[in-house]
């Protein structure tokens, strides 16, 4: 067959197979050319999850009766002044998208300008072109697109139901309104509103603050921390979570470059990079980042869709990411996500008196004609037939694992460790795990071990930046540890690096190593063999993935964990004072080394709340 060159209208459904993937396509790319358009309300309608109609309105500049014969044209586009492929402002550039739309389905499109005396409408079925004509509407433009792939049945099978395709919609939608919250959008599927987003006012900070709080939820509002850094042609604006307010998954990391929602492997394995220790491996934190790039530095024409992007200095952006987060993290180091509704809580768990009395109450009265008790006589015992009871005082005494019999000698022991901190005094420990202790305006519950994990990582972290051998202990006894051949190796190839930590492991047989010197900071009651074991796996999970410096944080983890303070530890008064100092004066003390929260602090306003005070 000789060769020939394909019809327009073939060319324009092969295109469209590349931008218009699914509805979640048509919306992305339809809002984005209404943002171009100056448009600050956008109002998106699907039914049958897009597959049967999808409408899009806006408020924008619009377009006159000349316009709109090209705007369905391929590669007729308003956004390329200079015919610069490297200096792209707008969000849509390429004059792809309203034709390839147009290829696979039935579009209408009415647009009037500001000083326009009425709209102009087109319509294009199939890739056929109608006459513009006079019609009605207001200021701007609205786009209905009907029955999506009706002229390509093959991709119309590929698509989903119904429910999964609006969820993509509103996927998409909410993405694009994180970068946009100066604008509104409502996304209405089926007659149900979806999505419904005013425009948020005063500085930018505070609007994407505000516009990210009403997409990710109320917690990531009031557990983010702040980014704002800037190198060289590279600036990264945004919010991160705190370490204590992680996912299962990375579906709640959302990244902008220029605006512009991408999804790219080099920046979220910098996000991983930036939370590695504070983090477990199987989590991950919430974000929303935002990289405003000069476009001579940045190619977003990667692909037609526009979802990857490359950049000029992957190394400058990664090193930037990494080193604003960690700054982000530093400053809220002591600060743990609060997401417990106490008043909620602790109502859900008081039963109701008058459920449990009024029942029996009822029936006292029908059969016997005695007088109903009283409510207070309901709750207290009755003398004569139910005797008081009182617990013995060493009974009550072991109900707690230290009682403070002298506060004002507590005081003075602590004072001599220094300035009493924000986490206040030690008054008890309960369930020989956590710690009470009362500050100015609160009361504050630690995790013993969550804490002292902490501590204990930051102190080998601090000798590894200051280049000095950690303190060790030498074992009375080495420890022989059989592993596979694989781990033996990959230990072996790490034995500098952990003799620096305090860790002096050497060959010992063909499938073991010995341990002689453990981290003089693990004390006595470390398991020297779960350690290793541990130490070997998660050295097998790390690969090349990791640099050196990350890999020895995340070795200082493991360590770290085996070596702090156990729940069940009884620890004297004296011990959870130092402790607390201890917190005060470490880094992301806030959370341990696997993003759980150290603390939980209620203040006397919420306690107060509670007893309706």
């Amino acid at each position: 067959m000789p060769i020939r060159v394909l019809p327009s209208t073939l060319v324009n459904q092969i295109a469209a197979g590349e931008v218009i993937e699914r509805p979640s396509s048509v919306v992305k790319e339809l809002v984005e050319n209404a943002i171009d358009a100056g448009a600050s309300s956008i109002e998106v309608t699907l039914v049958d999850g897009g597959k049967s109609l999808i409408v899009i309105a806006d408020n924008g500049k619009g377009m006159g009766p000349d316009e709109l014969p090209l705007a369905v044209e391929r590669h007729a586009t308003s956004k390329l002044p200079d015919d610069d492929l490297f200096n792209i402002q707008f969000l849509g550039f390429r004059g792809e998208a309203l034709p390839s739309i147009a290829s696979v389905a039935r579009m209408s499109i009415v647009s009037r300008t500001k000083d326009a005396e009425n709209a102009w409408k087109i319509e294009v079925n199939g890739g056929q072109k109608s006459e513009v004509m006079p019609a009605a509407h207001p200021k701007g433009t609205r786009i209905e697109v009907r029955d999506l792939f009706y002229a390509t049945p093959a991709r119309l099978k590929f698509l989903k139901a119904s429910t999964s395709e609006t969820a993509q919609c509103v996927d998409m939608l909410n993405r694009i309104a994180m970068a946009n919250p100066h604008i509104s959008f409502y996304l209405t599927a089926d007659n149900k509103k979806k999505i419904s987003l005013n425009a948020c006012q005063g500085e930018l900070f505070d609007a994407r603050l505000s516009r990210l709080a009403e997409v990710m939820g109320r917690e990531f509002g009031e557990n983010s921390l702040l980014i704002n850094a800037e190198r060289e042609n590279v600036r990264i604006s945004g919010f991160v979570s705190l370490p204590t307010l992680n996912k299962a998954n990375s579906l709640s990391q959302y990244l902008f470059v220029n605006d512009r929602p991408v999804r790219d492997k080099l920046l979220l394995g910098a996000i991983k990079g930036a939370y590695q220790d504070v983090l477990a491996s199987n989590r991950y934190p919430m974000c929303a980042l935002f990289f405003d790039v000069d476009p001579a530095f940045v190619d977003v024409n990667v692909h037609p869709a526009k979802a990857e992007v490359r950049f000029y200095d992957n190394a400058l952006v990664r090193g930037l990411l990494v080193s604003s987060i960690r700054n982000a993290l530093s400053q809220g180091a002591e600060r743990a996500a609060n997401t417990l509704d106490v008043e909620a809580f602790v109502l859900d768990s008081i039963p109701s008196f008058g459920q449990t009395v009024l029942p029996d109450t009822a029936v006292l009265q029908e059969h016997t004609q005695q007088p109903v008790r009283s409510f207070y006589q309901s709750i207290m015992p009755i003398p004569h037939t139910a005797p008081r009871r009182q617990a013995e005082l060493p009974a009550l005494e072991r109900a707690y694992s230290v009682k403070v019999e002298n506060p004002t000698v507590m005081c003075q022991n602590a004072d001599t460790e220094g300035n009493i901190g924000h986490l206040g005094l030690a008054k008890a420990q309960f369930h020989d795990t956590y710690i009470i202790a009362q500050s100015e305006d609160s009361i504050v519950i630690v995790d013993q071990h969550a804490a002292h994990e902490r501590i204990v990582m930051e102190k080998l972290k601090r000798s590894l930046t200051e280049g000095r051998q950690a303190a060790t202990q030498i074992l009375l006894i080495p420890e022989v540890v059989d592993l596979s051949l694989s781990d033996k190796v990959r230990l072996l190839e790490a034995a500098d690096s952990l003799k620096s930590l305090g860790l002096v492991v050497e060959e010992f047989g063909s499938t073991a190593v010995i341990v002689r010197e453990i981290p003089a900071l693990l004390g006595d009651k470390v398991n020297v063999q779960e350690m290793i074991h541990n130490l070997a796996e998660e050295m097998a999970e790390w690969g090349k993935e990791y640099s050196l410096t990350e890999k020895l944080h995340l070795i200082c983890a493991t360590i770290a964990c085996h070596g702090s303070v156990r729940a069940g530890r009884r620890l004297n008064v004296e011990e959870m004072n130092h402790l607390l100092r201890e917190m005060e004066h470490t880094e992301r003390s806030g959370q341990c080394n696997h993003g759980r929260p150290t603390y939980v602090e209620l203040k006397l306003a919420q306690i107060a709340k509670l007893f309706e005070r």
